[in-house]
């Protein structure tokens, strides 16, 4: 198991497995790298999509952008944001639309959490800072 810095919520954010999946030396840590810099590469723009989506009533068009976010992002072992998302997902189908604003919430925390851990993820194994282009 990877240390880290700082005490990490493994619900929050584990690449761990993956990266011992993949192989679990230099190379597969460096593909899950490009990986995670591809999961947070868009911050939590897809999330404002579906907020917008959502304030047009268009709910299926809302689902959809939340599915994909979610397949993504679950690559980065985020169950908690995962969770969050489903609940929000499955509100949104059952015309539940007095409970999507707190869901909502509850997603945008969720995801800006993983956000800040994969950054700091990324700090430790991939020196981030120095790597943009």
């Amino acid at each position: 198991m990877t240390v880290h810095a700082t005490a990490f919520d493994d619900a929050v954010f584990s690449v761990d497995d993956l990266v011992e999946r993949m192989g679990g030396n230099a190379h597969a840590e460096a593909k899950v790298v490009r990986r995670v810099r591809e999961c947070i590469g868009n911050g939590i723009e897809p999330l404002n999509l579906a907020g917008d989506a959502v304030q047009q009533a268009r709910f299926m068009e809302a689902r959809r952008i939340l599915h994909n976010l979610r397949s993504d992002i679950s690559e980065l072992g985020a169950s908690r944001f995962i969770g969050a998302c489903l609940a929000l997902e499955l509100a949104l189908a059952e015309g539940r639309v007095v409970e999507i604003p707190l869901l909502f919430t509850a997603a945008e925390t969720e995801l800006r959490l993983v956000m800040e851990h994969a950054g700091a993820w990324l700090d430790q194994h991939a020196g981030r800072a120095t790597q943009r282009s």
